[in-house]
This record gives structure tokens, sequence and C-alpha cells, in this order.
């Protein structure tokens, strides 16, 4: 296993797939950026310009993508690549997944551009990769052989809880992202998502009340 020229302490990486409840949420998958874009509402776009390539960082990075903020993660560190003004987010360990999560709430779409880079976090044509959705389901999306403008985004009826991206076998490569977006449902879908949680919380009361009558 090929590691970056540096080295950070390796730590667990636990539940990276962690789905709540029973609800069964539908998840889109977009290859088309101007599409996904129609499909959701004020976007936020985190570019990792502030990083530094070839340059490693904590395991954890907070992160802000216009309104947005989430967090990513990946066992052992991240680290810069690209250069000359543009930046990306890759990771130390290549075996390591990025896990992007702790979204701001009701964000419900992800996207960006996802490809693979060499150990000194240059671009590399041949990586493939694999990234999951999970909003209560989970859903995975190979992408063979991206490029650097290629876009992937992720568009669900639900709040998104982690998405994970990884190299799909190889062993010479790193998953590597930049041009994260962040986004809201179309303001109408948002709209019944809210009154959808009103209705749950009016039911919460309504269960118990008589539970504090008979208490009293």
């Amino acid at each position: 296993m090929l590691t970056r020229p540096f080295s950070l302490k390796p730590l667990c990486l636990a539940a990276l797939l962690c789905a709540a409840g029973a609800a069964q949420a539908d998840i889109t998958v977009y290859r088309s950026e101007s599409a996904f874009l129609a499909a959701v509402s004020a976007p936020g776009v985190d570019s990792f310009d502030d990083l530094s390539a070839a340059t490693p960082y904590a395991d954890t990075l907070y992160r802000t993508a216009g309104a947005y903020t989430y967090q990513a993660y990946s066992t052992g560190g991240l680290w810069g690549a690209g250069g000359g003004g543009d930046q990306w987010l890759s990771n130390t360990f290549q075996t390591a997944p990025i896990v992007f999560s702790g979204f701001s709430p009701g964000v419900t779409a992800f996207g960006g551009r996802f490809f693979a880079t060499d150990v000194f976090g240059d671009y590399l044509p041949a990586g493939n990769l694999m990234l999951t959705a999970v909003d209560g389901t989970a859903l995975t999306y190979s992408l063979e052989g991206a490029a650097t403008d290629s876009f992937l985004g992720f568009v669900s009826d639900s709040a998104l809880y982690t998405v994970v991206l990884g190299a799909n076998g190889g062993e010479e490569y790193w998953p590597t992202a930049n041009d994260v977006v962040l986004a809201v449902p179309e303001p109408t879908t948002y709209g019944m998502l809210l009154a959808g949680v009103g209705v749950l919380g009016l039911a919460a009361r309504r269960r118990q009340a008589p539970a504090a009558r008979a208490a009293a």
C-alpha cells in the first residue's frame, strides 16, 4: 500500500454508512451539473482553494460551502492536492475513503468533481472511484476514469447523512474531490418537508398529552 510522503497515526474509521430509521428515501444521480443545479435550490460551493498543495492535514476538516457547513474525514489524515491556484481535497492513505458528513440541517443534495490523483497529488486519469450517498438508505455509484471537470451529484428526497468517496480497486491512486456543492430542495419541496415535520411534531404532542394528564 502506498501512502503520501508523510506519516500520520492511523485512526479507526467508524460508522461510515449508518442509516437511521426505516423510511425509504429516493436518491437521484446526476452526471450533468446543469441538471443537478436545476433540481435544487440555493447551492453553495467549496472550492478547497484555501488548502495548500502537497500538504498534510488533520483527519477531520470543518468546511463551509456557501451558507452550509459540513465536515470531511479520512483515517490517517487528509491531503492538499492540485496546484497552480486550483487546489483539491485528497487523503493520505489510498485505502481510506473520504467521508463527507455533518451537513447543515435541510441539505438534501451533494455534488462535485471527483477524480483520482497520484502520490504527489497530481491528476491521474486512470483511477476508478466509488461514491456512496446515505440518507436512511444507501446508493453506490461507480465512477470510472473521471476527469477533473467531470461532475457527479446526488439529490435525495430527505436529508443526507453522509457521502463516502473511495478508490474502487487499484493501489496507486487516491480519491480526490473539488468544487463540492451542497444544496437544499426546491422551495415547493422544502415547504412540503417542513409541513411533514410539523405534522410529526403535532402527532408527538398528541401522544404525550394523555400521558401528561394521567401523571397529573
